[in-house]
């Protein structure tokens, strides 16, 4: 699974073999990205690709030294149930 950050279309995406398994919508506001919406293809439900979505895209987001508003509800409960990422966020956005 290979997650990468899609900038013209504002979203991380999940790929599975080549396919286009689910994505998290975000908008960018300088330092700070708001994540709006996740969506996992049905295909790929239930196989642990929401997870590592959310891993890939947490990760990445540290690594450039950005912090995430976590409005979507798949991420806010992904970071309430992995404390390692709660200090990426921040109410400001």
């Amino acid at each position: 699974m290979l997650v990468e950050d899609n900038p013209a279309k504002h979203r991380y995406e999940i790929l599975v073999d080549d396919a286009l398994a689910g994505f998290t919508a975000y908008l960018p506001r300088d330092a700070v990205l708001i994540f709006t919406h996740t969506e996992v293809d049905p295909g790929f439900q239930n196989m642990g690709v929401g997870a590592a979505l959310m891993r890939g895209t947490l990760d990445q987001v540290r690594a450039q030294g950005q912090r995430v508003v976590p409005r979507c509800p798949f991420m806010a409960a992904f970071i309430e149930r992995h404390p390692e990422y709660a200090d990426l966020v921040t109410s400001q956005g």
